[in-house]
């Protein structure tokens, strides 16, 4: 088992910064590739960012490309959301998983999630 606990939510204004944070515990923590989903009221759970196994690349939604950056930390067993330019699409709760396979984007290849943290932009 893996148990991951997100923090650093909260309401920021439009054009702002949020950093959130994933720690994880439990099994071996460089065993997972990890990755950020999104879900909005209404809506199914997006992509937003990923790392490959092994940590050496990062993948990102277009929606969030050159705002967001994706990192982890091996020795903390944590991993990073960075959000700048934030905008008001970018309204939603924000959820950590971790995965052992497949596609870094596909939801169903996560094993493990977070219970979320929510992010509100005010314009």
């Amino acid at each position: 088992q893996v148990r991951l606990v997100e923090s650093g939510g909260g309401l920021v204004q439009a054009g702002g910064s949020l950093r959130l944070s994933c720690a994880a515990s439990g099994r071996t923590f460089s065993n997972y590739a990890m990755g950020w989903f999104r879900q909005a009221p209404g809506k199914e759970r997006e992509f937003v960012a990923a790392l490959s196994f092994g940590g050496g690349l990062t993948y990102y939604a277009d929606s969030v490309k050159g705002r967001f950056t994706i990192a982890r930390d091996n020795a903390k067993n944590t991993v990073s959301l960075q959000m700048n330019s934030l905008k008001p699409g970018d309204t939603a709760v924000y959820y950590c998983g971790a995965r052992t396979r497949g596609d870094y984007a596909s939801p169903q290849n996560y094993h493990y999630w977070g219970q979320g943290t929510q992010v509100t932009l005010s314009s």
